[in-house]
């Protein structure tokens, strides 16, 4: 296993023409820029030239998008391109959010498929999941990203989360310690400085931040047993950055939200935890932020309560908010806070090398070990919730029985979906597939009914994103149940969707969509398989959704 305290590979990717500079010498609007991060993707990123060129942006968060990996490192060469020309030629640093779950798909950025975190903690394989963010982050490093906003360190112990869900490790303290410390050594073992998030715990509140402010409720001895001990653990292997949470903790300041508390970075995070690297906010365009503040002064809220590096969000012009937020820290007197947060974007860009001219020394041609990895892992993931039917493994008396799979899943899905037929096929079995839209409409029911009509036995795969259950994707499923009783149903992402088809006897979840997955999903069912996952939350009793 990938162990804590890996060395840093320094050579990373770097364009020439870098000069040498110190961090003396730059100017108190120079080193407010090293502090402010901008959102960019291949359409927008003229918007953010001007302020990388004049010096006002430290870094960019690349967005999702439907692009190559090709087109990916010719964005990042353009963005580095224009850092060359501020007055220092100071680099950016460059971020993704690469965490898997609902925020990664198959097709965004050309980048290799990244799972679920539940899934990855339904293994229990501590080893291949390291290994897998290691090979992921050399991919990262290949097209010149720094930094990955992971992993998610929230325990998800609240069943109505709408936001976490699949993007934790699950709702076991234990479970998210030791695959998250798995997967950020990965990362840091092939380079990337990875980000850990959301502090101190995101994982027990029922609104999201997007849109509106959440309240974990939670006392003292509850966040400290649970939320903010895979943190801890973080600080305790030397994690070189973690993310703030737009999240209110009356328990530790009944008056802030942890991105404007500095009581939380401050105390809490940096004098109780002993945490010295850089303090990142989560973007600041978010409800969770914006319900106290314009973003130019939630960005000065973040500098002042401790924060080093501000995400200030999608949609933005960035000088016009350089001009807003230095006229604030003029105003209230922070100069020397920007300067102490200058200090530790700038240091890690000199101890990752990017201030020198130094070409990258990369392995090449990884891909294959990603997807053996992945592969593996896929197979100890599928989890067997329940079957009381015993239809599993399911038999058949007929020389060439008829199955029908049905997926209420996004286009971006579907180059995975097919993989499920590939075992029924083997089988000899007579294969029908329809992927519904994840909400599907009164033809669409009819559409399924008929692919499972006279079918010997259903497989129909549930996808929710989180906590809300979507009542026309239900509707069809209960109707294909009363249809056919040989029914299995696949959950392919929330597994708190389970509770909604108490009725279905027979249950596997995959957290997530990938075809080694659905694969796998189907060799368990015609019985070349054996379902090895063990589910990393606990599906509550009765449990009712608001």
């Amino acid at each position: 296993m990938i162990k804590k305290g890996i060395v840093f590979l320094f050579c990373l990717f770097t364009l020439p023409g870098w000069g040498a500079v110190t961090f003396s010498e730059l100017s108190p609007e120079e080193q407010l820029g090293q502090t402010l991060v901008a959102f960019v993707d291949v359409d927008s990123a003229e918007l953010v030239r001007p302020a990388i060129e004049q010096g006002k942006l430290g870094g960019v968060l690349i967005q999702w998008g439907n692009y190559s990996v090709r087109e990916t490192r010719r964005l990042v060469n353009k963005l580095q391109g224009w850092a060359a020309k501020s007055p220092h030629k100071i680099p950016l640093l460059v971020a993704i959010d690469y965490e898997g779950g609902t925020v990664y798909t198959p097709i965004t950025l050309g980048f290799e498929y990244l799972p679920t975190n539940m899934m990855l903690a339904a293994s229990q394989d501590e080893e291949k999941a390291a290994t897998l963010a290691y090979l992921a982050g050399l991919q990262l490093r290949r097209v010149g990203v720094h930094i990955n906003f992971s992993p998610v360190l929230d325990v998800n112990s609240n069943p109505r989360n709408p936001i976490i869900g699949v993007r934790s490790f699950g709702g076991d303290v234990s479970t998210v310690t030791k695959m998250g410390m798995a997967l950020m050594n990965g990362f840091r073992a092939a380079g990337i400085i990875p980000i850990v998030k959301h502090f101190p715990g995101h994982g027990d509140t029922e609104i999201d931040s997007h849109y509106a402010v959440p309240v974990v409720t939670a006392d003292k001895a509850e966040l400290n047993q649970t939320h903010l001990a895979p943190f801890k653990e973080a600080v305790k292997q030397g994690v070189p950055g973690v993310m703030t949470g737009h999240v209110l903790y009356p328990a530790l300041d009944k008056d802030n939200v942890a991105s404007f508390s500095k009581t939380i970075l401050q105390k809490t995070l940096r004098k109780d935890m002993g945490f010295d690297g850089l303090i990142v906010t989560d973007s600041l365009d978010m409800k969770g932020a914006t319900s106290f503040c314009t973003i130019a002064g939630c960005a000065v809220r973040s500098l002042e309560a401790g924060a080093d590096w501000i995400l200030l969000g999608r949609y933005i012009k960035p000088l016009t908010l350089f001009g807003q937020i230095s006229e604030l820290v003029q105003k209230k007197g922070i100069q020397s806070r920007v300067q102490d947060a200058a200090q530790r974007v700038f240091a890690l860009k000199e101890q990752l090398g990017l201030l020198k001219d130094t070409p990258p020394t990369l392995p090449e041609h990884t891909e294959k070990v990603y997807k053996t990895t992945l592969e593996e892992l896929s197979k100890e993931a599928v989890t067997l919730v329940r079957d009381y039917n015993g239809l599993i493994p399911f038999a058949s008396t007929k020389q060439r029985p008829t199955v029908c799979a049905v997926f209420f899943a996004p286009s971006r899905f579907a180059d995975q979906l097919m993989a499920v037929s590939k075992p029924f096929l083997a089988r000899n079995f007579h294969v029908r597939t329809y992927n519904a839209p994840l909400s599907p409409r009164e033809k669409d029911v009819m559409r399924a009914l008929k692919c499972a009509e006279g079918a010997d036995l259903v497989v129909v795969a549930s996808l929710q994103w989180a906590d809300k259950v979507n009542l026309s994707q239900k509707y069809t499923i209960e109707k294909l149940q009363q249809q056919n009783k040989n029914l299995i149903l696949l959950s392919v992402m929330s597994p708190y969707d389970i509770v909604h088809y108490p009725t279905i006897g027979t249950v596997l979840a995959t957290y997530g969509l990938n075809s080694f997955m659905l694969q796998t999903a189907a060799d368990v069912i015609v019985g070349n398989a054996q379902a090895q996952g063990i589910m990393p939350i606990e599906l509550p009793d009765n449990f009712q959704h608001r």
